[in-house]
């Protein structure tokens, strides 16, 4: 350790700090000892090379606990907190290397929550969206890394309305509105239907705003589909299907953008189509191919 991280001392003839620190992990779990020694390491590093005065430090401790107090069964302020400053985005690709033709993963984000069961085809878009946001049709199959598809995979999706509301957000929209639990057919293809997803701003009223505001950030991210998937014996996968023409793409909030899942919101004239997928009229078609890989082809 350099001698800049080493500097605090105890007693005469003490070590520094940092080493009584860590010199007192005498824990069983080797595991949580090396996390708990290089967070250690960092922090004190951190305060060594940062200097705070008193008053500073006392700030971050009580932005730090205004954050758990913002924290609700529907809201997660230090996961919003994560998402902002890139943790999140970085937690999700050191957990997830892969293979090449492996579909990247993304950031689940805040807003996930239990979905209910529907059947393929179903419409997830039941509140005041409907009818006035543009509609989508989204299909597609779930494959292996070599192109074998997927029966039986599980999707969960979720996602904001054309106003970035998510339902937990919005008393106009009903419990469970535009999320969905789906089953890949025995050809591994799904399709449901929806509306467009517009952008949004993370909530800005609590301490993860703050922070934004402090360092001149936007709030916004660009619209998007969360979709999770599950297949037996493969690697879980939560990915992101974002809006190919959304203005906030280069810049999202939550650092999540991958250029493998900006997918394009083709729209759709067609009267066969139109009737095939049930549609009132002219709507959005999206195609989004999801390939998972098996545990074994995972990096760890």
């Amino acid at each position: 350790m350099s001698e800049t991280m080493s500097s605090g001392h105890g007693p005469a003839g003490s070590p520094p700090v940092t080493e009584q620190v860590v010199g007192q992990l005498q824990g069983a779990d080797t595991r949580l000892m090396t996390i708990m020694e290089s967070l250690i390491r960092h922090l004190h590093g951190f305060v060594e090379d940062v200097r705070p005065t008193a008053a500073e430090w006392e700030a971050g401790l009580a932005f730090l606990a205004r954050t758990g107090s913002f924290c609700t069964p529907t809201r997660q302020e230090f996961v919003l907190l994560s998402d902002m400053l890139g943790l999140t985005t970085l937690v999700d690709d050191v957990n997830n290397q892969g293979p090449a033709d492996m579909t990247p993963s993304s950031v689940e984000g805040p807003f996930h929550s239990v979905a209910p069961p529907r059947e393929l085809g179903d419409l997830i878009a039941a509140g005041p969206e409907w009818g006035r946001a543009e509609s989508a049709v989204i299909r597609g199959t779930v494959q292996d890394c070599h192109g074998n598809r997927l029966p039986g995979a599980i999707l969960d999706v979720w996602q904001a309305d054309d106003k970035g509301h998510y339902d937990t957000q919005d008393a106009e929209q009903p419990e469970g509105n535009l999320r969905g639990l789906f089953t890949t057919d025995e050809n591994g293809e799904y399709w449901f239907r929806t509306v467009k997803p517009a952008s949004y701003p993370v909530p800005m009223d609590g301490p993860a705003g703050d922070m934004l505001r402090a360092m001149g950030r936007h709030p916004m991210r660009p619209g998007h589909l969360h979709i999770r998937v599950e297949a037996a014996g493969h690697h879980t996968l939560t990915t992101h299907v974002f809006v190919n023409d959304d203005p906030y793409l280069d810049s999202d909030a939550a650092f999540a953008v991958k250029p493998e899942i900006i997918v394009n919101f083709e729209p759709c004239e067609d009267q066969a189509s139109i009737e095939r997928y049930g549609m009132d009229g002219p709507y959005l078609d999206v195609t989004f191919d999801i390939r998972l890989a098996t545990e074994s082809e995972m990096k760890r």
